[in-house]
């Protein structure tokens, strides 16, 4: 059964099926290209090598710097007021019912019709059938999915298969919960607790494991490049998947604003890949600091841990290190925990910039403090005035070297390992995709930087309703929204939603040449969510605009401490919670929103485990 909140954030749940299998009609194979044989590599080592291959080149971006968007950026003002519309007094009848529709429904109402939702989900769920395998007739219009995260996981439950064709495309075949990133950088949490197969959170959908190169609007089709091993070889194939209608949800990747040496020398937070990387690389840097021969200077240099980005993921994962630090440090490096410092380098003023300042301050102070060793022994050999993390505010990057990394005020900050979390950035095939789509995105990336700009049905501006586009790879143009997994996966929910009640997402022009929203399929009947949003908003025959209900946000501050700032409504203050009591919030809000059960289990058996036995530094 589905949970959810309208105080705090939706639960999500899980489906079950069986595999569908995607037409062989619908896969085209074009080449296989072979690539230089790898005499010296292991099957499995010639594989990874050639992932990598095509990871790097679906992630290189020229001239980053220009769609920069910082870590976090867009929380504030996320609601929609009137002032923020344009007057439809001067427009013809049409223009201003389109005026009318997209305004932002009122709140009560919409509160309203969240709740309805939620009724209706929980029947819908309690009375739903065993899903079962129907192979397709032909007749089922064909959707392909780019992309596993939450806008994907979220579409993928809701969507009635019995209705469409789904294929999954992704390198990844699982879904990933990134706000637990940080924990599993530090071993708080495992990787497969915070981690769900996709073929296991909708059993009917088709799932390619490849990566799409490029998206063709013009024969509704997207290329594809996948690994695939003979024996004890290893080939990267290309082919092609038609559709009929495309859902792009591949998120963004980590910016490094141009700035020279991080994607040489940073470790990131955006993939499992990341926090394994960084899980490995926080051990190594202990145990080269314990090897005999070194001066002091030295192993304090390979224990300065550098954050770079003091937004929620920078904050949530030096406070993670510092845990570790303090809870598992003193039973495995005691002699070196003297030497330790993590350094959060931020360009900007302060911290945590979506929160309230009441809050930033808090967080501060949480990393601030001193450092809490219970072991009388190795506490006495930490100096008196020792100060575990440092706050470097208004510190821009110039350039990161091997072990040093320069900022603009020509500070210098020797390291031992750095993580860059300051911002997000496009994919390669999100810029390929704004290009195909011609002047009806180029005019709008002013604003947009790098996004796909979408209308308030999540339809790409310039593809008449047959690329649809939701998450951090989008942006509205009426009303901006933060790129976060709340966004993400309430879009996924609203699309499924409109698609399951057969709404025309492709209808004919009217007579000014305006391309109008979605249109109502007349054999559907409107349930209690969709009546009390159609009079909110006088759309009645058309698809209600997508609307955001911010439930608020979290950020872990250590030692058993978060921040929780809950939206009430758009006119009333948040609702702030700190210390222990933002820590439950946290941890429950975390726990609910987990994709199944079996992740509700891992998690809290992670946090048993460490609690009692403290955190794994095993190098596999």
């Amino acid at each position: 059964m589905r949970f959810e909140s309208i105080a705090l954030l939706s639960l999500a749940l899980t489906m079950g099926g069986s595999d569908a299998f995607i037409p062989v009609s619908n896969v085209v194979q074009r080449t296989r290209a072979s690539s230089p044989p790898l005499f010296s590599a292991t099957p499995k080592e010639e594989e990874k090598t050639l992932r990598r291959e095509i990871a790097e080149k679906a992630s290189v971006v020229e001239d980053e710097a220009k769609y920069s968007l910082r870590d976090g950026e867009g929380m504030q003002g996320v609601f929609v007021s009137d002032d923020q519309q344009t007057s439809s007094a001067s427009k013809e009848s049409f223009e201003a019912k389109m005026e009318r529709i997209m305004k932002p429904r009122a709140y009560p109402l919409f509160l309203a019709e969240k709740a309805a939702e939620i009724l209706e989900h929980t029947v819908d769920d309690i009375f739903k059938d065993t899903p079962s395998f129907e192979p397709t007739n032909g007749l089922k219009e064909k959707i392909v999915v780019l992309g596993t995260g939450w806008g994907a996981a979220s579409f993928l439950k809701d969507v009635d298969t019995n209705k469409y064709d789904v294929t999954v495309i992704s390198p990844r075949n699982y879904f990933l919960f990134t706000p637990m990133l940080a924990g599993a950088s530090v071993g708080t949490v495992e990787y497969r607790s915070i981690t769900e197969p996709i073929r296991e959170i909708n059993r009917k959908v088709n799932f390619l494991e490849a990566t799409a190169t490029s998206i063709d609007p013009e024969t509704s089709s997207v290329s594809c490049e996948s690994v695939v091993c003979d024996g004890t070889s290893c080939d990267i194939e290309e082919f092609t998947v038609n559709y009929d209608r495309i859902i792009v949800t591949i998120g963004a990747q980590t910016n490094t604003f141009g700035i020279p040496g991080v994607r040489e020398h940073c470790c990131f937070l955006k993939q499992i890949e990341d926090a394994r990387r960084v899980r490995t690389s926080i051990v190594n840097c202990f145990e080269r600091s314990n090897l005999p021969g070194l001066t002091d200077e030295a192993r304090r240099n390979n224990l300065t841990f550098a954050v770079i980005g003091a937004g929620p993921t920078g904050v949530e994962f030096a406070s993670e290190l510092r845990d570790f630090i303090e809870q598992d440090g003193p039973k495995y490096y005691p002699q070196l925990l003297k030497y330790v410092s993590i350094k959060v380098i931020e360009a900007s003023n302060t911290i945590l910039a979506p929160f309230d300042e009441s809050l930033q301050k808090e967080a501060i102070k949480q990393l601030r403090r001193t450092i809490s060793i219970s072991d009388p022994e190795v506490r006495n050999q930490i100096p008196e005035n020792f100060q575990l993390t440092t706050l470097m505010l208004e510190s821009s990057v110039k350039e990161v070297k091997a072990n040093v990394i320069e900022l603009n005020d020509d500070t210098s900050v020797p390291y031992g390992l750095a993580v860059w979390a300051a911002g997000n950035g496009p994919l390669p095939l999100t810029l390929s995709l704004i290009d195909s789509l011609g002047d009806a995105q180029g005019k709008e990336q002013d604003v947009a930087r790098g996004r796909v700009a979408i209308d308030p049905w999540c339809r790409a501006l310039g593809s008449n309703g047959k690329i649809l586009a939701l998450g951090d790879c989008t942006c509205i143009m009426r009303g901006q929204l933060p790129a976060t997994a709340q966004v993400a996966s309430q879009q996924g929910e609203y699309l499924a939603s409109l698609l399951n009640k057969k709404y025309e997402f492709s209808p004919a022009l009217t007579a000014d040449g305006v391309f109008p929203p979605p249109e109502k399929d007349p054999s559907q009947s409107s349930s209690l969510s969709e009546s009390i949003a159609t009079f909110a908003s006088q759309s009645d025959g058309y698809a209600k605009p997508f609307q955001f209900l911010n439930l608020g946000i979290l950020a872990y501050t250590g030692g058993g401490s978060a921040l929780a700032q809950v939206s009430v409504a758009p006119d009333l203050d948040s609702i702030k919670g700190k210390g222990q009591l933002g820590n439950a919030v946290w941890r429950s809000v975390y726990l609910t929103k987990q994709v199944s059960w079996r992740n509700r289990l891992l998690v809290v058996n992670d946090w048993a485990k460490r609690s009692l036995f403290g955190r794994d530094i095993t190098q596999l």
